[in-house]
């Protein structure tokens, strides 16, 4: 299942991540949530593109993301872990939803129905979504929905928003972080780097190094260096591969040498999932069947994402609208000595279900 969700998020990163040399930061898991809500509100060859594309059916999905909510809080931290998922279906009040598909909904988690003056104030409800979304995401996401997103032919929307925020298990001493070189394709800079040697999750194989930082509540870090550059590796890194280097990891002393950064990413969906096969969804033949009897089509699908990384943990959030309109003691071994100098991917993860919260391209940390 998690392989699934690894070649959805690794195919729809290459078609939504701009060059190789531009830092880029999206969720897998708001996008496939947002989806798996739209596959759950259509029918017949609107649904199976949706599947395709996902790689999965929304029950399968549901079980994956699902897990991906039950963070373990068990474990004494500095801080506990925060996370916070919204999935809401924000609907016109005069439209008709079936009472089978607000079923569906409930099991989603974070689950609500809500209504928003589509047809009579498009505005003021882009403002009540983007309000909601602020919530949920700590107001690092302050406006999803961008001013003439909405308008009188929208009449409704399912919208995911995802907040996290966890403290890595043992922090980065702040007092070892120093400017060091990193290699961008801008030019060479001086960033702030962290600096820590200590047993963690080591991999190096099919021309990748993968170094994983264990975080509060089941979460982790996970660091792709390529051996060579990234603007050659990343387009081969296929779901396969990713998830051998991620079985392959083994608790080793690393010397890692890792920039602070801060990722960000916004996309406008419907040209990426087009060429993943979702075609149908945005045109008057779309089946929403399950959802009402009205004649909808998707308008648009917007997504926005922040990733931030410091030597306290890690801080996310994320947000997708899916708009719809009608129509023993021993002798150490030297550590093995991972510089982050140059380009380099980023993943949050959950093991413990496969799902990626984040997945982030960093070419340029400053």
């Amino acid at each position: 299942m998690s392989e699934h969700h690894l070649d959805f998020s690794l195919s729809l990163h290459r078609r939504v991540a701009p060059p190789v040399d531009r830092s880029f930061c999206w969720s897998p898991y708001s996008v496939a949530s947002a989806l798996g809500l739209a596959a759950a509100a259509t029918g017949g060859e609107t649904r199976q593109e949706l599947v395709t594309a996902l790689r999965d059916e929304p029950a399968g999905l549901l079980k994956l993301l699902g897990g991906a909510t039950e963070l373990d809080t068990r474990s004494p931290a500095p801080e506990p872990p925060v996370l916070a998922v919204a999935n809401t279906l924000w609907a016109h009040e005069d439209l008709p939803v079936d009472d089978a598909y607000l079923r569906t909904l409930r099991d989603w988690p974070g689950s609500a129905v809500r209504h928003a003056p589509f047809r009579t104030d498009p505005e003021r409800s882009r403002q009540l979504i983007n309000a909601d979304v602020a919530e949920t995401t700590r107001d690092l996401i302050p406006e999803l929905l961008p001013t003439g997103s909405v308008d009188a032919e929208t009449v409704a929307a399912l919208v995911n928003a995802l907040y996290l925020k966890v403290a890595w298990r043992d922090a980065f001493d702040r007092k070892a972080t120093t400017a060091r070189t990193f290699h961008a394709p801008t030019g060479d800079r001086e960033v702030p780097t962290m600096h820590v040697t200590r047993r963690l999750g080591y991999a190096a194989a099919e021309g990748w190094q993968l170094v994983s930082l264990p975080a509060v509540g089941g979460v982790e870090g996970v660091v792709l260096l390529p051996d060579d550059g990234l603007e050659a590796a990343e387009p081969e890194l296929d779901a396969a591969r990713l998830g051998r280097l991620l079985a392959a990891a083994e608790q080793q002393r690393v010397e890692l040498f890792l920039p602070r950064f801060d990722a960000t990413g916004d996309a406008e969906l419907s040209s990426p999932l087009g060429a993943l096969g979702v075609r149908q969804l945005f045109t008057r033949a779309a089946d929403f069947s399950p959802l009402t009897d009205q004649p909808l089509r998707v308008s648009t699908i917007v997504h926005q994402s922040v990733l931030k990384v410091d030597e306290a943990g890690l801080e996310g959030a994320a947000a997708t609208a899916v708009m719809m309109r009608l129509t023993a003691i021993v002798r150490e071994p030297d550590p093995i000595r991972v510089e982050i100098d140059r380009p380099f991917l980023f993943l949050v993860r959950h093991p413990g279900s496969g799902a990626l919260y984040f997945l982030a391209r960093v070419t340029d940390p400053s």
